[in-house]
């Protein structure tokens, strides 16, 4: 009897298992600093009104994505420097692209109608654009908001994940990660460091 429920709990388990890696089996780790950006020639509908692809986007310094959301409290927090961050890119020649990949809240607060709302209200004017099924996100290794992507003007990762080292006000930030990196990209210096923690919610994909 011992036995047999042994066996039946390792079927159990191992089918769980299997499950729960089917479910992830397309998320990637993040991408490795050097890779190319991923997928750039998908062409994502945006709430500019229009569909664009990372090529399409990246200027002659590179190119910075932002995996983002409308109601994540993070991102929210995070705001002001969302419009510091696209000052910063305006002027130094580098495209900024929002993608809102969590496609498990499509038909409610991360809708199209919803991202155009929350980008009007923000002020934004560069690219937000769904990233239906979470497609982008997964080929980034993307998981959560906010998450970004720095590539130089060869399209090569060169840092990835937190704008700073405060998920609270601008007041408290001590650390400007992605400010530090654009300045010593273009600088053409070593980039220290060049890969940090993102602190956020997790991306809501179809099987979260």
């Amino acid at each position: 009897m011992k036995k047999t429920s042994l066996v039946f709990l390792a079927i159990a388990f191992a089918g769980f298992a299997f499950l729960s890696f089917k479910g992830n089996e397309k998320v990637k780790k993040e991408i490795e600093i050097g890779s190319n950006i991923p997928m750039k020639d998908k062409k994502l509908n945006g709430t500019l009104g229009k569909s664009v692809s990372m090529a399409e986007i990246v200027k002659e310094n590179g190119l910075l994505v932002v995996f983002t959301c409308n109601t994540c409290p993070y991102v929210i927090a995070t705001q002001e420097r969302y419009k510091q961050i696209e000052s910063i890119c305006n002027k130094k020649g580098i495209g900024i692209v929002a993608l809102n990949s969590n496609a498990n809240r499509r038909d409610g607060a991360d809708s199209m109608d919803e991202m155009k709302e929350y980008a009007s209200s923000q002020g934004y004017t560069f690219d937000y654009l769904v990233d239906e099924n979470s497609e982008m996100a997964n080929a980034f290794g993307a998981m959560r908001t906010p998450q970004i992507f720095l590539f130089d003007k060869d399209a090569k990762l060169v840092y990835r994940g937190a704008i700073d080292n405060s998920t609270k006000d601008a007041t408290t930030v001590t650390k400007t990660f992605l400010a530090n990196a654009i300045d010593s990209m273009l600088k053409g210096e070593k980039i220290e460091p060049n890969s940090t923690k993102a602190i956020g919610c997790s991306i809501k994909r179809l099987d979260n």
